[in-house]
């Protein structure tokens, strides 16, 4: 209606039409064009502290047209509101790890101690696989810092890095031994109780082990305790069972694939080259990471031992599995080239993203099911691949999401900006530096630079040969950014604010 997009014209015609049905929102949400990070302190002077993640129970921020002269110190953006000792004396914060629980607002952080690389496999334990002494999650409650409740696991191995071995959905805590195979889905309640719910893994069911336990057959082969409380039953010398969950695996492959023939001569053949040529392969596959498809479905990752601990897996092959908890079943597995989980990953990508009943804004991170610029960007990277199998691994490796891994804020939503993705954008991890700002330019005029961001030091470094790598902390939904650098081995960081003046 206006030729021009400033803030008045947008109220003014927010107030005399009523926007289509169903656009209320995404009207709303086109203020952000003009409301944007546009001026930048560099170099703020800031605490030895590691920043991780905003929550969205911020009520104000107050801009300033003359900035003091105290606007360089972190102080004036941020108020500290308490401290609290977390890790004992033995044990370290792990600084990668944070999940905020947004239905009651309170926080999940974890302490660990050192990692011990060559422990010996006992226990029912995975060869292969390091153990860590004691890994302990605290939940807190963010408005006071009171800590509420924990969780310890002894002599076992969790992947903190990034949230990868912990996945939060709504109220239902997923959290992977991979030292043990088990998959331990906890409960967080209003009361600030984290509740055992069931554990996945070497039984399924929670009458499973009694009644393996009450068969005279087998009476003599019983679970070892270990420190978490859990009776593991895992394949060993001494025992020829294999764990629930990987006899619920295998179980589901052969019948896959004898259903693929009606006749019985093919039907033993292909089972031959299918399922017994490579059972030992699958026998072998262990548990990755996992995620929360719903309140009853998960998708694990299964993979090689040397996957599951390596940081980086796309060169080790991967399997997928749909795992029902309430039937304790198998409903679909695919391998980490297959077409076909390709194409649901590219129609429904959203179903793949853990999506909160109580927040509005997280139901509008851009993906390429929902935004069409998203999805035209994904078609131009397949057409370019020259190998299509490549692409589908590349494009499946992500999966299981990390859990809260993307920021919800709107300046990553691409049908209001557009900016380069191998510089920026809403998945949480770190980039290589570049000494030209990152540019966010108007989607809807394609010629118009709403905004830049330059990470590190506003004149650059002096010492270009040191490798220097950066991550950005966006908030939620208001103009506020935060960008740290840092000098592998060389702290400290640089850290700059990003906000509307």
């Amino acid at each position: 209606m206006f030729k021009t997009n400033n803030v008045a014209s947008r109220i003014f015609e927010r107030q005399i039409r009523t926007p289509a049905p169903g656009t209320s929102v995404h009207c709303a949400r086109r203020f952000y064009e003009n409301l944007v990070p546009s001026f930048t302190i560099y170099d703020v002077e800031c605490p030895d502290h590691s920043f991780r993640k905003f929550t969205d129970d911020e009520e104000d921020c107050d801009n300033t047209h003359e900035l003091p002269p105290m606007a360089k110190r972190f102080e004036s953006f941020f108020t500290q509101l308490y401290v609290r000792s977390l890790a004992s004396c033995n044990e370290l914060i792990c600084k990668d790890f944070f999940l905020y629980v947004e239905r009651n607002q309170f926080g999940l952080f974890a302490t660990s101690t050192a990692q011990i690389q060559d422990a010996p496999a006992v226990g029912g334990a995975i060869p292969g696989v390091p153990s860590i002494e004691k890994i302990t999650f605290h939940l807190l409650r963010l408005e006071d810092g009171v800590i509420l409740d924990e969780k310890v696991f002894q002599n076992d191995y969790v992947n903190l890095a990034h949230n990868m071995g912990v996945f939060l959905y709504d109220d239902l805590l997923a959290v992977v031994s991979l030292r043990y195979q088990t998959i331990h889905i906890l409960q967080i309640r209003d009361s600030g109780n984290l509740v055992d719910v069931r554990a996945i893994g070497a039984y399924c069911r929670e009458d499973d082990e009694l009644f393996i336990n009450s068969s005279s057959q087998f009476s003599g082969n019983r679970g070892d305790l270990v420190d978490n409380g859990i009776h593991y039953e895992q394949p060993n010398s001494n025992n020829s069972f294999l764990s629930g969950i990987k006899q619920r695996l295998l179980s589901f492959i052969f019948r896959e694939i004898w259903s693929e023939e009606t006749d019985q001569t093919p039907r033993v053949q292909c089972l031959k080259k299918k399922f017994y040529f490579h059972f030992q392969d699958y026998v072998d596959l262990m548990i990755w990471k996992v995620q929360f498809l719903d309140r009853h479905h998960l998708l694990i990752k299964f993979g090689s031992v040397d996957g599951g601990i390596s940081r980086n897996t796309d060169q080790h092959p991967a399997f997928f599995a749909v795992y029902n908890m309430e039937t304790t079943e198998i409903v679909a597995f695919y391998q980490n080239a297959a077409d076909e989980l390709y194409l649901l990953f590219e129609q429904f990508c959203d179903h793949f993203h853990e999506a909160s009943i109580n927040s509005l804004y997280m139901n509008f991170i851009s993906s390429h099911s929902n935004n069409v610029h998203a999805l035209e960007q994904l078609r131009c990277m397949k057409n370019k691949a020259t190998i299509f199998s490549q692409f589908v691994k590349k494009m499946l490796s992500p999966l299981p999401f990390n859990c809260q891994s993307l920021s919800p804020s709107p300046y990553f939503d691409q049908s209001l900006f557009r900016f380069d993705e191998k510089l920026i954008s809403a998945t949480d991890r770190h980039r290589q530096v570049t000494d030209h700002p990152i540019r966010f330019i108007s989607r809807r005029q394609p010629n118009n630079l709403k905004f830049k961001i330059k990470p590190g030091p506003e004149f650059g470094s002096a010492d270009g040969r040191s490798k220097k790598i950066s991550y950005f902390l966006f908030h939620p939904f208001l103009p506020l950014a935060l960008s740290i650098q840092q000098t592998l081995f060389l702290p400290p960081s640089v850290v700059n604010i990003h906000f509307r003046r």
